[in-house]
This record gives C-alpha cells, structure tokens and sequence, in this order.
C-alpha cells in the first residue's frame, strides 16, 4: 500500500483523526527549531514544507509499526528459549577442556 492509502492508515492507526482526504487541516509548529529544520528539508529537497514533512512522518510511522511487529515476533521466540532447563557451568566453574589447557604465561606475548 503506497501513496494517500498509506498515509490516511497511518492517520487512522495513530488514531489523529486528521486525516481528511483532499482537505489537508494546517499544522502548527511552534518550535522555532523545528520549524528552521522544516524550512531547511523543504528547501533542500525543492518542495513545499508540506511535501518535505511528509514522507519523513510517513517513515516514521511506517518504522514504528515494524519496530512493533518485531517485538510481537520475537516474544514468542524468547519465550520458548526461557523455558529450556538451564544447563551448563555456574559462575566460576571451568570446563574440563578448559583445565586441560596449560596456563598461558604473561612473558610469551612478548616473544
């Protein structure tokens, strides 16, 4: 999904309510940092503020979501990984091919 589609989705999940097909409602930036940033992106990229501001709420938006759904696919998988038995060495305990290995000693680095 693409274009006006994709946009008033993602109105509609953000749950603004702005969205209004062909009549765009006006936005109030009253921080004079985001302002010059808009004024900036919009001349850089040769658009109106509007245009320049869009897809980046967009991307926003649509980063989001992802950034959700992974979270929801990865619990499951952490889940499952949490209920194997707990096995291995407790803290401070060496392996036997650990204590097989001779002791390093500090003079043959410099060898």
């Amino acid at each position: 999904m693409h274009g006006l589609a994709a946009e008033r989705d993602a109105c509609r999940d953000l749950g603004a309510g702005v969205y209004t097909g062909s009549h765009p409602l006006s936005l109030d930036i009253r921080s004079q940092e985001v302002n010059r940033l808009a004024d900036k992106l919009a001349t850089m990229a040769g658009v109106s503020k509007t245009e320049a501001i869009r897809p980046v709420l967009a991307a926003e938006i649509a980063r989001r979501g992802d950034a959700m759904r992974l979270r929801e696919r990865v619990t499951p998988i952490r889940d499952a990984i949490a209920a194997f038995p707990r096995i291995g060495l407790e803290a401070g305990e060496t392996s036997a091919r650990d204590r097989s290995k001779p002791a390093s000693n500090s003079t043959d680095l410099h060898r």
